[in-house]
């Protein structure tokens, strides 16, 4: 059997213009010679629908809308959509996967195993498939899996999660195909761990595996692509593109193949995702040009290249807005950015608007000593005069900040903070010079003196950012310990040498934090545990480590 791995990029809601798409390359694999074209989960609705899927009006267009497309599609294709449950017990709707062809809706598959961890909340969506069963296609049995219910395998996981294997199920009654349809969110080193749980599966059950994953951004989520297929000897035999639509034939019997170059190495996979990350949330939030704050600094310098290669010059304004405590080599480097990158500049030098705060709050602040508030005075009117630009433009604020510094605090809310888009929010600052570093070695366009200066927010006379901050060379490694792996301070001052008093004062501020980041702005995901839907603390509590 020849199968087309089909990968696209859907939007959330898009009904028409995904079942366009799926339409459009179910005739492409037609022309290739495909017996059979799979697509991603919940394709047709676009992934994750989220909340969406409690509206009775989605649901239903959802299922017209694959109706409408069984019609019409040239060959049988596995298309992920939102189906009905299976009982009146539970939710209303399922995961679903549906074979369309010949005019019909031939077979459908519900979802067996609902994640709920990280960013997954499928259990307060679906109710879960009770039972499984394989479809007979021409002289094959077709085992459709959808996402999580091949990541149970016993032979790879020491813990599992569920006391269930689909796969196991499926391949106990005669399948001889695995088929699995993905919305697999990308993080770093998740594409290589995919690819060994998927050979392993091949190998362990002796059968082809053929893996289809959405590509894409959606609000947080990246989504790689990287759709894959395996012979039963764990051998891939076909391998899409990562980070772009593409369409990839394999031959189950010849084991033959499209195998598409992928990125070189795991720098190249995060700057492309923040890349597609960006792009599409711009763009499917109907936005087309973008606004950012060029400090001088590497953080906007990263941000403003990541934008224009997701967007294009054209769509890109940089706005310096040099205050009371700005270098002259600051507004230098943002203006050689801007003339490498080919975008606009524009200048809004902002001390006589802060003289004027001042002025302003003089009677309040009488015999105070100046501190953080005059700080934050200059970043908030940054930030009003960005969003100022965005309301009378229609631009998107993409906001600037790192990781590091979201973590634990070293950010203005209402100020630094604000924004439509936060692009590096889960980039550690370490992470921020690897990446603009990987940026020029695309193309020269960073300033080098803005890679080897010393960062510095520039809010106070000679401020520098280790004037506050242990180096970002430790925070980072704490803060990955607590933030990601879960470490208690004890734990991460005992495995890297660090001082225990250093580590807790980190913690606490990253403890103490959490209000700013519930305010603030979307970000993109990269690592396996963002601020953002996946990692989830209260405000008002007492708990402290």
């Amino acid at each position: 059997m020849k199968i087309a791995l089909a990968q696209f990029n859907p939007t959330v809601g898009d009904f028409e213009g995904n079942s366009a798409r799926i339409l459009e390359m179910a005739r492409d694999a037609q022309s290739l010679g495909a017996d059979l074209a799979v697509f991603s989960e919940l394709c047709l609705c676009g992934y994750p629908p989220q909340d969406l899927t409690e509206r009775p009006d989605f649901a239903e267009l959802n299922m017209k809308e694959l109706v409408r497309l069984a019609k019409t599609i040239p060959i049988p294709s596995v298309v992920g959509y939102v189906g009905e449950a299976q009982d009146n017990t539970g939710k209303p709707v399922a995961n679903c996967a549906a074979v369309i062809a010949a005019g019909k809706i031939r077979f459908e598959q519900r979802k067996m195993l609902l994640p709920a961890y990280d960013v997954f909340d499928e259990s307060r969506y679906f109710q879960p498939g009770h039972s499984q069963h394989v479809f007979p296609l021409s002289a094959e049995k077709l085992a459709i899996t959808i996402c999580e219910d091949c990541w149970n395998d016993k032979s790879f996981w020491v813990q599992r999660l569920y006391d269930r294997d689909p796969v196991v199920e499926l391949i106990g009654q005669g399948g001889s195909i695995l088929i699995n349809i993905s919305a697999s969110p990308y993080t770093i080193g998740k594409r290589e761990l995919r690819l060994d749980m998927l050979g392993s599966i091949a190998k362990e059950h002796n059968v082809p595996v053929v893996y289809v994953n959405q590509v894409g951004g959606d609000d947080s989520l990246i989504f790689d692509g990287s759709s894959v297929a395996f012979m039963p000897d764990g051998r891939i035999a076909a391998l899409a593109k990562a980070f772009d639509e593409d369409l990839v034939l394999f031959d189950t019997k010849t084991g033959a193949g499209d195998i598409r170059q992928q990125p070189h190495d795991e720098l190249a996979c995060a700057y492309r995702a923040l890349v597609i990350g960006t792009r599409d949330y711009v763009r499917k939030c109907g936005f087309e040009k973008v606004v950012i704050g060029l400090s001088g600094g590497v953080d906007s310098a990263l941000v403003a290249t990541i934008a224009v290669d997701a967007l294009g010059p054209e769509n890109v304004l940089g706005v310096s807005m040099p205050g009371p405590y700005s270098s002259e080599g600051s507004l230098r480097d943002a203006k050689r950015l801007a003339e490498n990158l080919g975008v606009k500049l524009i200048v809004l030098p902002i001390i006589e608007t802060f003289l004027s705060y001042g002025k302003t709050l003089e009677t309040q602040f009488a015999g105070l000593p100046q501190d953080a508030t005059e700080e934050n005075l200059q970043a908030r009117i940054r930030g009003n005069l960005l969003m100022a630009l965005s309301n009378k433009f229609g631009s998107m604020v993409l906001s600037t900040g790192n990781k590091s510094e979201l973590a634990i605090g070293y950010c203005t809310l209402y100020g630094d903070m604000a924004g439509g888009l936060a692009v590096i929010s889960d980039v550690p600052k370490t992470m921020v010079y690897e990446l603009s570093k990987y940026a020029n070695r695309i193309r020269h366009r960073i300033p080098e003196e803005t890679l080897t200066k010393p960062p510095s927010a520039e809010l106070r006379a000679n401020q520098k950012d280790e004037d506050t901050l242990p180096p970002y060379g430790i925070l980072d490694r704490i803060l990955k310990g607590y933030v990601e792996d879960l470490q208690s301070p004890e734990e991460i001052a005992s495995h890297y040498e660090f001082p225990l008093d250093l580590v807790r004062s980190v913690v606490r501020c990253v403890d103490r934090n959490e209000y700013k980041r519930k305010q603030a702005a979307p970000g993109l995901k990269l690592t396996t545990k963002a601020f953002s839907v996946g990692r989830r603390f209260p405000l008002a509590q007492k708990f402290a480590v």
